[in-house]
């Protein structure tokens, strides 16, 4: 019998996880772009450790969630699997485009350095208002499904107490500002495609939570806004 902690089993899954994911995107970047000198690649990179290194700190007390996160348990919803298989080469060749465009090609209109900048500071709020959803929600898991086997309940604080899905709404953010964060316009294209089925996900989840968790239905009459506050 093994003495490790599972715990610590759970804690070097995602760390592997993460640096995996990590080499992938620095390899990947300036493969693409085939040069080093690429600063807005070192920015995204940059941004993405950092967000990695902070969320260890804030969820290192929430093994469950991590758990939950890296190996979901049984009842994800069919059309879920759907939005991963579209959405997930989707949001690669968003993000294949936006290097090529800045750092291989240069196609025009080229993204003025400012816009850059502010691609930057608006992926970083996207990503700030995720992680603060997943340290408020003790079910935010990464599928849709019911968590009855975690005992799942309506998470009403933090920024649940303004829109209904929080996370998403950041996903939404850092999705959009990717491209111009990477140096490029043409690659809003694929990026609004990429919101697309995020905005039906969110749809689907919360008629899911309506119908099969108690209190939500409660929930969402005080919280008007599913997604974006004060228009939807």
């Amino acid at each position: 019998m093994s003495d490790e902690n599972p715990n610590e089993r759970i804690g070097v899954g995602l760390i592997l996880k993460s640096v995996s994911y990590l080499i992938l995107f620095i390899i990947l970047t300036f493969l693409i772009a085939g040069r080093l000198d690429y600063w807005q690649g070192w920015v995204f990179n940059g941004l993405n450790v950092l967000s990695i290194l902070i969320t260890f700190f804030l969820l290192s007390d929430r093994k469950d969630l991590i758990k939950e996160r890296l190996k979901p348990g049984a009842g994800m919803k069919k059309w879920d699997k759907v939005y991963y298989l579209v959405s997930t080469p989707m949001f690669f060749v968003m993000f294949i485009l936006s290097v090529l465009d800045a750092g291989r090609f240069s196609w025009p209109p080229r993204v003025p350095f400012l816009v850059a900048i502010i691609g930057s500071v608006a992926y970083s709020v996207g990503q700030a208002l995720l992680l603060w959803a997943k340290r408020a929600n003790r079910f935010f898991s990464s599928v849709v499904r019911i968590q009855k086997d975690r005992g799942q309940k309506v998470c009403t604080g933090g920024p649940y107490r303004f829109i209904r899905h929080p996370g998403y709404f950041g996903g939404l953010i850092f999705t959009l500002a990717t491209p111009l964060m990477l140096g490029s316009y043409w690659g809003l294209i694929p990026a609004i495609l990429v919101m697309i089925p995020l905005i039906i996900r969110t749809h689907l989840e919360d008629t899911t939570l309506q119908e099969e968790l108690a209190g939500y239905a409660d929930y969402a009459h005080k919280v008007r806004f599913k997604l974006i506050p004060r228009i939807w």
